[in-house]
């Protein structure tokens, strides 16, 4: 009996140190997590950063300080470029590590090594959209050129040293709960940061429906539902600019063009709201006479947060702004004579390809009149747990055949079956020296030069100088195409549905020093239809670049304020254009007294998405439903995937077709009207309402109804923010969705020394545990700005200093 005790006595804490130091599921290893020395509690907030310290780093050329201002935001003063990126990559690394390595990780199909076979999908899918080809392809652009070079390699250095010296104690919480481990940096992940930002801004897809809609409809009403330039718009290029170049011949549309076919897969479309606005104001329209710049770039919200604020000095230097956590230089800023900032073009630079192989062996495709052959790509997908898979990817001049057989992943819905992607984010590209020129930008000229080295994705780079100028250009590297091309799917086997070339860069759309004083996008077309080449066939939604250029037409006298309160606008043109059309056909006779009470708040509301208006919760839903009213019965057929007209059609239509056919729902017997819509769409408003928050009272308010919430990157529960109690709406200035919406406000006052201001919703650190993690998050809520610390020196005295880092070699 004695020795059975004694065994248990052995086996019982052998086992449950077995068990506490596994990791089940999501659980982390409990005796690790909880271990006082190594454990989460190593990541509460503690003030090591609060005095002066030294450190030595290999590599180093010359002495590097680091200056940390009150809100944690790292001024770097070096003596040479090498070591300002070097010092870049270390700090960043200090407060983001863990991001930056799940970021990558993601973006290179390498998540399923940290969590198991869960992933898989999830992985398999960026391995065959050719993420890391596209990754390992611009890194040959940024290997080529020197001083782009300098930068990936120092700032890999940097990154390097931090994690060397990272004990086990002192890893992010994160690898604690996920329990694995920093790896190396490489310099093909500063590529893969830029790829997975292209995948963002570019993943939503429509020709599939739009190929499905051109069969099932044909091109008439294909044409007059999908028109190619919207029924309003206010571009971002004013009307009537004139083109002072001579164009280069478009290619010859095909004949077969309306012919193409598509795979039988549900399409993932456009989503509205990777949406952004930016605008620069002349110095005639300003109370100071120098420009005043403005921008709120809008992605998916997460802490820690997207972006990172940093100051980098050195000779030839002085730049502040927002950095990608894994990429050197700052993306979005101004230094003493420029500022710049960027919005999403939405080019067509993604098209799929309908591909003929000769068997189901794919090694040989027809193009061309002849069999080609295919070259395999093999995708070594690590699965902790588990064995190797190894996924065969072939790939075709176009680019990767992403399935042959329908996806098992949502994100992946947008992909045809058997059909090629040709992506500019696959070829060879350097945007880095975009950011390093503008980082060092004096004028109008130096920024010109900056945009000719980007490629992807392409943005509309806004710009100001204390020269006085202003400007804005469309800009990437777009394709050379007939009008419409990538509108459908397209054929793989026909030589003339390649892409035949390249818009010089020097002829994308651009405007410099407008009459009108201002230059603006939303988002919105590029241009009038007086541009000789093909951008897109469809933007964003005209109503937020209305607003903007409404209301910068009518400022003089601007100041920072004024231009604050603008990015925070709520007011919603497409209340403003629909409220009068749609409550005129409302029945009130046959509403009910909750349905009466909803009625007399949109009577009188201000058509401003504010976060106490009951009225906004109210159109909000009354608008959706009514458009799936109007839609929903002949654009969702079974094994059919199609999408539905544009927002701009639908609302030309309600205002301009008041019998239109499309207003009778086909799958009942008698004759809708556009009024019996608008009646049954009110009504369901109302009663969704009223399920969810019983009869009218405060909860219905917008702010209750949108959620607005910054989530923790990899969704761990706790990590994220509270529900905020703010405004705004899509179809606003202030773009703010449920998790989507301004990732950076910045305004920027030009002048002998220029003002910066800004505030991202999280904060410099990604340690939960720190006072830094989400300290800015009610600040940007409220619609408030930080005054940035600009530095001219590290003794500098105009700010808060709370701690100095000197590296020396």
């Amino acid at each position: 009996m004695n020795k059975i005790k004694a065994l248990f006595c052995i086996i019982i804490p052998i086992a449950l140190a077995f068990l506490f130091n596994t990791k089940l599921g999501s659980t982390p290893p409990l005796l690790k997590f909880l271990n006082p020395f190594m454990g989460f509690w190593q990541n509460a907030e503690n003030n090591h950063f609060i005095f002066n310290h030294k450190t030595k780093i290999k590599g180093a050329i010359d002495k590097i300080e680091i200056v940390f201002d009150d809100k944690m935001i790292p001024h770097i003063f070096a003596m040479n470029d090498h070591d300002l990126y070097l010092a870049q990559g270390y700090v960043t690394a200090m407060h983001r590590l863990w991001q930056m390595d799940f970021q990558t990780r993601f973006a290179a199909g390498r998540i399923s090594e940290v969590v198991g076979d869960k992933a898989i999908e999830v992985d398999r899918y960026q391995r065959r959209m050719g993420m890391v080809y596209g990754a390992e392809n611009s890194l040959k652009g940024m290997m080529a050129d020197p001083k782009a070079k300098e930068m990936i390699l120092a700032y890999t250095e940097g990154i390097n040293a931090y994690i060397k010296g990272l004990s086990h104690a002192k890893y992010p919480l994160e690898y604690k709960i996920l329990d694995f481990k920093p790896e190396n940096w490489t310099p093909v992940k500063c590529a893969l940061l830029l790829k997975q930002m292209s995948a963002v801004l570019a993943m939503g897809s429509d020709e599939f429906y739009m190929t499905n809609i051109l069969k099932k409809f044909g091109p008439e009403i294909t044409k007059d539902l999908f028109p190619d330039y919207p029924f309003r718009e206010d571009p971002i290029i004013p009307v009537g600019t004139k083109w002072d170049f001579s164009p280069l011949p478009t290619p010859k549309t095909p004949e077969s063009f309306t012919e193409a076919l598509t795979g039988e897969v549900r399409t993932k479309e456009k989503v509205e709201g990777i949406g952004s606005n930016n605008w620069a104001l002349s110095g005639t329209k300003t109370a100071s006479g120098f420009p005043i710049l403005a921008n709120d770039p809008h992605l998916d919200l997460t802490l820690p947060s997207i972006w990172y604020q940093i100051q980098l000095h050195a000779p030839g230097v002085n730049t502040y702004g927002v950095s990608l956590p894994g990429a050197p230089g700052v993306i979005i800023g101004f230094n003493q004579k420029i500022a710049w900032g960027v919005t999403n073009v939405a080019a067509d630079v993604l098209d799929f390809y309908q591909i003929k192989f000769k068997d189901s062996a794919h090694n040989e495709y027809w193009y061309n009149n002849k069999w080609n052959k295919t070259t395999k790509r093999l995708e070594t997908i690590k699965i902790r747990g588990g064995k190797d898979e190894i996924d065969t990817v072939y790939y075709t001049h176009h680019g990767p055949v992403v399935y042959f057989q329908k996806p098992k992943y949502g994100r992946a819905d947008n992909v045809p079956v058997g059909d090629a992607l040709r992506w500019i984010a696959h070829d060879q590209s350097n945007e880095l020296m975009t950011f390093y020129y503008l980082n060092r930008g004096k004028n109008y000229n130096d920024y010109r030069k900056a945009l000719t080295f980007y490629t992807a994705p392409a943005q509309n780079f806004v710009f100001a100088s204390v020269d006085n100028d202003i400007a804005i250009t469309p800009n990437g590297k777009f394709p050379l195409k007939w009008k419409d091309q990538g509108k459908f799917i397209l054929d793989g086997t026909d030589p003339a549905y390649d892409w035949q070339g390249w818009i010089p860069a020097a002829q994308n759309p651009t405007v410099k020093n407008p009459p009108r004083g201002f230059v603006s996008s939303a988002n919105q077309s590029s241009t009038d239809s007086t541009y000789p080449y093909y951008i897109n066939w469809e933007f964003a939604p005209y109503e937020r670049g209305k607003r903007i250029n409404d209301r910068l037409a009518a400022m003089n006298k601007a100041t920072m304020d004024s231009i604050r309160l603008m990015q925070t606008d709520n007011y919603s043109i497409l209340a403003q254009n629909l409220v009068p059309a749609i409550l005129p056909l409302l029945n009130t006779e046959n509403l009910n007294a909750t349905q009466k009470e909803a009625l007399s708040y949109v009577t009188k509301w201000n058509k401003r998405y504010d976060a106490d208006e009951i009225a906004a919760s109210v159109f909000e839903i009354w608008t959706k439903r009514l458009s799936f009213n109007i839609w929903n019965d002949e654009f969702v057929v079974k094994g059919i995937p199609m999408r539905y007209p544009s927002r701009d059609r639908t609302v030309e239509m309600i205002l301009k077709e008041p019998n239109a056919k499309w207003y009778d729902n086909v799958n009942t017997s008698q004759k809708e009207s556009l009024a019996d819509l608008v009646n049954e769409a009110f009504k369901y408003s109302c009663d969704s309402l009223e399920r969810r928050f019983g009869p009218i009272n405060k909860d219905w308010r917008w702010s209750n109804v949108k959620q607005t919430n910054v989530p923790h990157l990899a969704k761990i529960p706790g990590f994220g923010s509270k529900i905020l109690q703010i405004g705004g709406a899509k179809s606003t200035i202030n773009a703010i969705s449920e998790t989507n919406g301004p990732s950076w406000r910045m305004v920027i006052e030009l002048g002998k020394t220029p003002k910066g201001h800004g505030v991202y919703p999280g904060g410099q650190s990604g340690n939960p545990g720190s006072k830094f993690y989400d300290n800015m998050v009610d600040t940007w809520a409220n619609g408030q700005l930080y005054d940035l610390f600009y530095m001219q020196a590290p003794d500098d005295k105009s700010g808060k200093i709370i701690s100095r880092l000197k590296i020396s070699k």
